[in-house]
C-alpha cells in the first residue's frame, strides 16, 4: 500500500511541518518538492529556548493496515539520526516511534510495524506497541540534542 509517493504528486498540502516553535524553540523545518520529484525536508535544528526538535507529518483518512507488517522508506538522509513516527488516531497525543540512521546515500529502509512503540513528548509510555491496525499520520521527525542543519530527500513511504 503506498503512503505517499512524492514523484506521483505534487500536492503537499495534507503535509505540515512542525517545529519545536510551538513551545518558544527556534527551530526551522521546511518541505518542498524537488526538481527530481522528490520531498525534502530540511532546516536547521536549534536549542534557543529549550528548543530541539523539527517534524513533518502527512495526516489522511484512516488506512486499514492489518494486512501489512512493515513501513517501506526509500530516501536519502544526511548521515544523521531521524525518527519514524506513526499514529492510529490523528488526535491522540501519542506517537509510535522508532529510530534510524541515514548513510548519506539512497537507501531503503524497512521498518517493523510491531516494533514501532509509544512514546509521547520523547518519552516512552507504558502502553502496547503500535497494533497495527488502522493508521491516519505518518511522520518524521529530527532531534539529536544537538544543534544542527539536517536535509532528508524521499521518494516514498509505503506499507507492505
Amino acid at each position: 500500500m503506498t503512503i505517499f509517493d512524492f514523484s506521483a504528486t505534487k500536492d503537499l498540502s495534507d503535509w505540515m511541518v512542525v517545529d519545536d516553535v510551538v513551545m518558544g524553540g527556534r527551530s526551522d523545518g521546511n518541505l518542498e518538492i524537488n526538481e527530481d520529484g522528490n520531498g525534502v525536508f530540511y532546516g536547521k535544528v536549534s536549542l534557543e529556548n529549550y528548543g530541539g526538535f523539527s517534524s513533518v507529518r502527512y495526516r489522511f483518512d484512516t488506512k486499514e493496515v492489518s494486512d501489512y507488517s512493515k513501513a517501506v522508506l526509500r530516501l536519502k538522509g544526511d548521515g544523521k539520526r531521524y525518527q519514524f513516527r506513526v499514529k492510529t488516531d490523528q488526535y491522540d497525543r501519542h506517537s509510535y516511534v522508532t529510530y534510524f540512521e541515514t548513510s548519506g546515500e539512497w537507501e531503503t529502509i524497512e521498518i517493523s510495524l510491531k516494533d514501532l512503540s509509544p512514546q509521547f513528548r520523547g518519552r516512552q509510555l507504558r502502553k502496547p506497541n503500535y497494533p497495527g491496525q488502522q493508521l491516519e499520520e505518518v511522520a518524521f521527525l529530527i532531534a539529536n540534542k544537538v544543534a544542527e542543519d539536517f536535509r532528508l530527500e524521499i521518494d516514498h513511504i509505503l506499507f507492505e
